[in-house]
């Protein structure tokens, strides 16, 4: 999985073209307006630690998860 971010100009989402190949399918998930969310104490930690995980690389492919899935 790829992410990027744009910014729509004239009706269209404009992104970095070298970030995502020609002819890629995508998902546009856009923010309205102060959304919040709130979280216990412990699932901010949970949040805190997987956000860790990412930085240091240790992810999971999106193709990986998906099989899990399909087989349970």
């Amino acid at each position: 999985m790829l992410i990027t971010t744009g910014k729509v100009h004239g009706g269209t989402i404009q992104i970095d073209a070298k970030s995502l190949p020609e002819g890629t399918t995508v998902t546009v998930l856009a923010p309205e307006g102060d959304e919040t969310f709130d979280l216990l104490p412990e699932e901010e930690a949970k949040l805190l630690a997987a956000i860790l995980e990412a930085e240091r690389g240790e992810t999971t492919s999106a193709a990986h998860v998906l099989g899990q899935i399909r087989r349970s």
